[in-house]
């Protein structure tokens, strides 16, 4: 077999623009699996070994799904981001401003919002937290080209008075409890989608970096190095 041929031949595809826009969905997939196992192994070792009891075999095996279980999160909601975005483009002949929203809204919904386990609730409060800190700088901003789109977001009724007030009954309070998680993870995710791509440095800088890694440079590369190998 003619490895150098091979790849010669994998060069010639991976830099062919009529196969750039699909190519970006495979890098985004490959960037979110690399970068979630990067962040989440070293914490898991260290949390699983400290306070976690069981053998050495069971640890590893905690510390193994915990690292397979947060790449495969972000490698599945880059795809469905990036791909999302890309059938919005296509269809409209153009992006427009609430496409990022929308594909942050339905992938935060797929990924996160169906299932909640401790690895996707650390994940989505630490979304929702940047996004809000974002919100707060972006408020003082002086105004530019672009238009804040308001979002509300809202805040838990811990006493009951909200329900009491609607008179709704205890049927719909627990379909209300049930949603919410949904509904907050969704929102999450597409908050921090649309603010990094309209208002990027509004965002804590390990939170933009994280997704320059994984969206942004999943448009760029000119080897199959840096395509698969390495981000850039």
């Amino acid at each position: 077999m003619d490895v150098s041929g091979l790849q010669a031949a994998l060069e010639r595809m991976i830099l062919d623009p009529k196969y750039h826009a699909p190519l970006t969905l495979v890098k985004a997939v490959r960037n979110g699996l690399v970068y979630g196992t990067k962040v989440r192994f070293p914490h898991a070792l260290v949390m699983i070994f400290l306070f976690r009891s069981g053998t050495l075999q069971e640890k590893f095996r905690l510390i193994f799904k915990a690292t397979r279980l947060h790449a495969r999160n972000l490698a599945m909601f880059a795809l469905i981001y990036k791909g999302t975005m890309l059938a919005l483009s296509t269809a409209q002949g153009r992006e427009r401003g609430a496409d990022s929203f929308l594909a942050g809204l339905l992938g935060g919904y797929y990924v996160f919002g169906r299932y909640k386990s401790s690895v996707s609730q650390q994940i989505v409060i630490y979304v929702f937290a940047r996004v809000i800190l974002g919100v707060a700088q972006l408020a003082f901003q002086p105004p530019g080209d672009n238009t804040l789109v308001g979002a509300k977001y809202g805040g838990r009724g811990g006493s009951g008075f909200l329900g009491d007030a609607l008179g709704l009954s205890v049927e719909a309070r627990e379909s209300i409890r049930k949603g919410s998680w949904p509904v907050f993870a969704s929102l999450s995710w597409a908050g921090v989608m649309w603010m990094f791509r309209w208002y990027p440095d509004m965002l804590q800088p390990s939170m933009k970096s994280s997704m320059v890694y994984i969206y942004e440079n999943a448009d760029k590369w000119d080897s199959f190095r840096n395509f698969l190998i390495h981000n850039k």
